[in-house]
């Protein structure tokens, strides 16, 4: 594309250069250049042409706010009165259409960074990127790699961010991650989401590859005593001892669907659903988390703190599933004491599953028939709530066909693992209660959360970003992004802005006579807690002189 000539506005009118460039895009359209291409060439032609107008539009309206004068005095945070600088101050805003620039008085006092109240009046960030292309590089690096991200944001908004901005801006976007859900959860106690009267919680942990100051310390000391047999690859039972495990946790509401022990085997078998098969119920209001920085212990305090507030009166039932994890089972088992809740705690089938099938193989051949019935009759025995004689039976079996040990060990692991965890394997109760026996919601959680994401080919993580990206990636798998972003924003206005301010009150300048008004924790923030919604909402400024009372935040403002 040719470029065009530099515009100037007409005083008074700062809207004319981006006029005259719509005007210019529209000719071009008209064009037999325009004319003859192809739908697929014009539409990147039109996006390119028209990018450089919506950006003269955006500068135009930031011209019209200037200079940003402010119709009351200027106090600070400290009740210091600031007076006008002589001089207009400019700074640059990168935006989705490309780089304008702010103009606007600046009170200041002696020693003191300057105050802009038109800045407080737009909620303009610190740094040079504006709220909306943070959110799409907080969407983006949810997404994919950081260097990907770069190349994205270029290519669809023509603004290069460097990797190492990228990567900052992640981590400041993820950063109101903890208060917003303490906030929600607090407006939400008591309202039921979804209909669901079995309410699930489940964990599990996934390693992720970091650099060796970021392993826990039990990590990094075995990785700086370990003496590797070769230096250009590991043998067979080395570790690279690179990982730090990320805590992940899901919960969530379902209805209760009521089975036998047979029909279950009859889904494990792969069998054809009969007629009066009913649909499994969806689960519901599902929130998913994943930490490298919080432990299981406090991953699981959060999970149960998210499932009080769902059901503070206890009138769910609480199941959680497990795959027989003994930190995990204490954890569990300690929580539900101290928040006095009847938990009914499952060990997954298809952990279970495994375990047979290895034990299985230690009595027939890979792939035989013989050892898929071998495998199905002991499942089928465990549904049935007999797991304590298939762990005796198949010890006997091994015994009698004089196995050795090396060879027996898979059955004496599984006949040990049964035998552990008998008090978790009731199934007949379980499932006619209605509850969920498989893992499949955290598994899945796991594999989308962590593996897809942070286990990309190459990568290795910091501690930072890494948390920053599993928040991020949190909130879009639990459907709560949009909403987390206008309450980020609104604390980025507290944190910027009104904390700079006495009384919290940014001064209405001359052309932004509304205002905007912030949820804080003690803001009341939807009538119902499904509607929930966090916003920057525009009203009329009180014209009363009484000072607006300043919202609680969790952060302290930035340096």
């Amino acid at each position: 594309m040719s470029a065009l000539p530099a515009l100037q506005p007409e005083p008074g009118n700062h809207f004319a250069a981006a006029q005259e460039r719509f005007d210019q895009v529209l000719a071009w359209l008209r064009s037999k250049q325009a004319l003859a291409m192809t739908h697929s060439d014009l539409e990147r032609e039109l996006e390119d042409r028209s990018r450089e107008a919506l950006r003269l539009a955006y500068q135009g309206w930031l011209d019209a706010q200037a200079p940003g004068q402010a119709e009351a005095p200027v106090v600070d945070a400290e009740g210091q009165p600031r007076t006008p600088k002589p001089q207009l101050h400019g700074r640059n805003l990168d935006t989705v259409f490309g780089r304008v620039k702010v103009q606007r008085i600046g009170y200041g006092a002696e020693g003191a960074t300057s105050l802009h109240p038109l800045d407080g009046q737009l909620n303009l960030p610190a740094e040079v990127y504006s709220h909306e292309l943070r959110r799409r590089v907080a969407k983006e690096v949810s997404k994919s790699a950081f260097d990907e991200t770069v190349a994205t944001l270029q290519e669809y908004t023509g603004t290069a961010i460097p990797k190492r901005q990228v990567e900052a801006l992640a981590q400041r976007a993820a950063q109101d991650f903890d208060a917003f859900y303490e906030i929600r959860r607090q407006e939400a106690a008591g309202v039921g989401e979804g209909t669901g009267s079995v309410l699930v919680l489940t964990s599990d942990a996934k390693g992720v590859p970091v650099y060796q100051p970021d392993l826990r310390p039990a990590t990094r000391k075995n990785a700086a005593q370990q003496r590797r047999k070769l230096t250009t690859r590991l043998t067979k039972g080395e570790k690279a001892h690179r990982k730090r495990m990320a805590a992940v946790t899901a919960v969530y509401t379902v209805a209760p669907y009521a089975r036998s022990p047979e029909e279950v085997f009859a889904d494990l078998r792969r069998q054809p659903p009969s007629d009066d098969h009913q649909p499994r119920p969806r689960p519901e209001g599902k929130r998913v988390a994943a930490s490298l920085v919080e432990t299981p212990a406090q991953m699981l305090e959060e999970a149960f703190r998210e499932a009080l507030s769902r059901d503070p009166g206890r009138q769910k039932t609480w199941a959680a599933l497990v795959d027989g994890n003994k930190a995990q089972l204490g954890i569990l088992r300690k929580l539900a004491k101290k928040h006095n809740v009847e938990l009914t705690i499952a060990l997954d089938i298809i952990h279970v599953l495994e375990y047979v099938w290895k034990a299985g193989r230690a009595f027939h051949d890979e792939g035989s028939d013989a050892l898929e019935h071998w495998v199905l009759e002991r499942l089928g025995r465990i549904l049935q709530g007999h797991a304590g004689q298939v762990a005796g039976g198949m010890r006997r079996s091994a015994t009698k066909r004089h196995l050795a040990k090396t060879k027996r060990a898979p059955v004496d692991r599984c006949a040990k693992y049964l035998r552990n965890h008998k008090r978790y394997l009731d199934y007949p109760r379980y499932l006619a209660a209605g509850l969920p026996i498989g893992t499949g919601v955290i598994e899945g959680t796991v594999r989308h959360l962590v593996k897809d994401r942070m286990l990309l080919t190459g990568a290795r993580w910091r501690l930072p970003g890494g948390e920053a990206v599993l928040r991020l990636r949190a909130l879009r798998a639990s459907q709560d992004f949009d909403e987390y972003w206008h309450f980020h924003e609104a604390q980025e206005h507290e944190r910027n802005h009104r904390a700079r301010y006495a009384d919290g009150v940014v001064p209405p300048t001359a052309h932004t006579s509304p205002r905007l008004e912030v949820i804080t924790a003690g803001s009341s923030l939807s009538a119902t807690a499904r509607s929930l919604r966090f916003r920057l909402r525009l009203e009329a400024p009180d014209c009363s002189g009484a000072p607006a009372s300043p919202p609680t935040s969790q952060h302290p403002p930035l340096a």
